[in-house]
């Protein structure tokens, strides 16, 4: 499998900067639309996180953009991209397009779901191919809706 030159198989020992990554993501891009600051900072810590991704069949599907550090993440299911989070200080320099490209060239996704409100979301996956469907769904435990995003064929 080609996996680009600065993408890999995630391990154990990058549990630690996977979990950072998706705390401080999270944090940033979510605590505005769900302005839950006990979850923010009570239960979404990194050590709780690299716990709950030490299990083999969550870590079996994610993969790193490791270009000596690692910068952003993709965990993959089938054809469902479940997850892609790129670490703040490494947005807007080609780490998420180089994941998501390369989920669509190697796993050939076809779908994900993203927050209705995570509008910077919609449009990162929109200029890579998704569209925007009239499906939704609640995001569990929340009245914020998820949508769901398809892949245009040919691209």
């Amino acid at each position: 499998m080609d996996t680009g030159i600065n993408i890999r198989k995630a391990t154990v020992r990058d549990l630690s900067r996977i979990a950072e990554i998706l705390v401080f993501v999270k944090r940033i891009n979510f605590l505005p639309i769900f302005k839950d600051e006990g979850y923010s900072f009570g239960e979404l810590q990194v050590l709780t996180v690299a716990e709950a991704y030490v299990a083999p069949d969550i870590l079996d599907h994610i993969w790193v953009y490791d270009d000596g550090i690692v910068k952003g993440l993709i965990h993959i299911e089938g054809e469902e991209i479940k997850e892609l989070y790129v670490d703040c200080f490494f947005q807007g320099k080609g780490v998420g397009a180089a994941l998501i490209e390369f989920a669509k060239r190697e796993f050939r996704v076809r779908f994900l779901w993203a927050l209705e409100k995570n509008v910077n979301a919609i449009r990162f996956y929109e200029r890579h191919g998704f569209f925007r469907t009239e499906t939704k769904k609640f995001e569990e435990g929340t009245t914020e809706y998820l949508v769901l995003l398809e892949r245009q064929s040919g691209s």
